[in-house]
């Protein structure tokens, strides 16, 4: 029993670093310009179809797919802000929900379409790794590591160059930024296409793992919320801890209880979040 509870535990928190990865693209686009991405999801599926198909394809590793994706999904980011978001941007929130959602159901329908909704699978394996009693599939840790790398690059750009303190300012106070000769569009446009990015990536690393579909990104993008509540809407860094925390839950929970509930203690969770801690557990962070 112990040594099934430890190796659930070191693989929920592997799955949890990546689960966090997909929720900083969330979190990032809601922090810098306040508003909520509905086309989360369809990306996170893009991302996993992209790997899917430069591996199947071309037989392109999906490591290396995974580089690949990240710079299209960035442009693709950009492109989403500037036809879909820019011109709603400054709207009521209820008319930036309903753009992103429209973004998210012309994904789905093309995708569709294109790949049916037929579930697919990376075939790719880096092997098992062994510490003691604890045995964890090579693919997880891989994906973790990247995660993690992603994070901290994601942090240094924010925090260390002229373009990311450029983007903090805009998150701030945009007009100030402005007014200090700060693109503001370009910035938010950025910010986009990163937090894009970022799912995209997740996607990707997540494929590597389990099976997946067109549809499938809707699962990840409503623990993507949960993860954003838990560790504060803004809050990248947040974002990380409350989905170790959320891949905790799901890798012990099915070893006390049928799978099935999983879904219920998370979204159980969700609510209590909204009920005591409403600015999660770091708060809201710009």
């Amino acid at each position: 029993m112990g040594g099934l509870l430890l190796a659930s535990l070191a693989d929920g928190v592997l799955i949890g670093i990546v689960y966090g990865l997909a929720a900083m693209g969330l979190t990032l686009i809601f922090g810098v310009m306040n508003v909520v991405n509905l086309a989360h999801g369809p990306i996170i599926a893009l991302g996993m179809f992209g790997v899917y198909l430069l591996f199947m394809t071309f037989g392109i590793n999906p490591l290396l797919g995974v580089l690949i994706v990240a710079p299209l999904a960035l442009l693709g980011g950009a492109v989403i802000y500037l036809v879909a978001v820019h011109r709603v941007i400054n709207a009521p929130h209820l008319s930036s929900l309903m753009s992103t959602y429209s973004v998210n159901m012309i994904i789905i329908g093309l995708g569709t379409v294109a790949f049916t909704t037929t579930f697919r699978n990376v075939d790719y394996s880096l092997g098992t790794f062994s510490l003691g009693p604890i045995n964890v599939t090579g693919n997880r840790v891989v994906a973790a590591g990247i995660a993690l790398l992603a994070t901290a690059l994601l942090y240094l750009f924010l925090h260390r160059t002229r373009t990311g303190k450029s983007i903090r300012a805009v998150a701030n106070n945009r007009p100030a930024a402005e007014l200090m000769g700060i693109p503001s569009t370009r910035m938010l446009a950025l910010a986009f296409g990163i937090g894009t990015m970022l799912a995209a990536v997740a996607g990707g690393l997540l494929a590597m793992s389990l099976p997946f579909t067109i549809l499938s990104g809707g699962t990840y993008e409503m623990k993507s919320f949960v993860i954003v509540v838990l560790g504060g809407l803004g809050n990248p860094l947040g974002a990380l801890v409350g989905g170790i925390i959320l891949g905790v839950i799901e890798g012990i929970a099915p070893v006390f209880m049928k799978a099935s509930w999983t879904p219920v203690l998370e979204f159980g969770l969700f609510i209590v979040i909204l009920l005591f801690l409403p600015n999660g557990l770091f708060g809201a962070k710009k």
